[in-house]
């Protein structure tokens, strides 16, 4: 990677706005020569432009860090492998929760969390003493949301949609040999 001092800031904002005023042919070919291999077909040009510009900021000042890298595949893998990111609480912080009408303070401190005068080394454990059985700590606390958020809505969901009615279908009139008319109703689901 370059030294700061050798990096030229103004010669790479042109280059960006070179590309952002290309054709979306012309930035296809560069798309070719800075990543080797042809587009997707789905790509915009706000898309492609995007990319590559910073690809280019990429080699000029270099890329993302560890954790951030890995917290966008954790984010891009839809939930799997634990899309949350960890959340670092401050010294101070405090958390409320009420639980059964008692409302329930906890305060963060540096070696764990304070709560009814005694510190803790994990939520999940303050969480435990509250409820009596075991619960996920910073989701008790409204940190963070269950895993199955979306299959937990899916029964309310489908309460929603419209049930099938049942119709009766009436046959075409008939006459006895009176000469009366027959009816005859047939229930059938639609």
């Amino acid at each position: 990677m370059k030294a700061k001092s050798d990096i030229d800031v103004a010669a790479i904002a042109a280059e960006i706005a070179q590309i952002r005023a290309m054709a979306i042919d012309r930035l296809r070919l560069r798309w070719r020569q800075t990543f080797g291999r042809t587009p997707p077909k789905g790509l915009t040009k706000d898309l492609l432009g995007r990319m590559i510009a910073y690809r280019i900021q990429e080699e000029a000042f270099g890329g993302l860090d560890r954790a951030t890298a890995q917290l966008l595949d954790r984010l891009a893998c839809d939930g799997k492998g634990g899309a949350e990111p960890s959340r670092r609480l401050k010294a101070g912080t405090v958390l409320i929760r009420e639980y059964r009408g008692e409302r329930h303070t906890v305060t963060v401190v540096p070696d764990g969390y304070v709560w009814r005068e005694q510190t803790y080394a994990s939520l999940s454990i303050i969480a435990r003493a509250i409820t009596g059985t075991s619960w996920n700590g910073p989701r008790f606390f409204g940190l963070r949301m269950a895993k199955d958020a979306d299959e937990a809505a899916a029964p309310a969901l489908r309460d929603m949609k419209p049930r099938r009615r049942k119709r009766v279908l009436k046959p075409p009139l008939r006459l006895d040999d009176a000469g009366r008319v027959v009816r005859r109703h047939v229930r059938a689901t639609v």
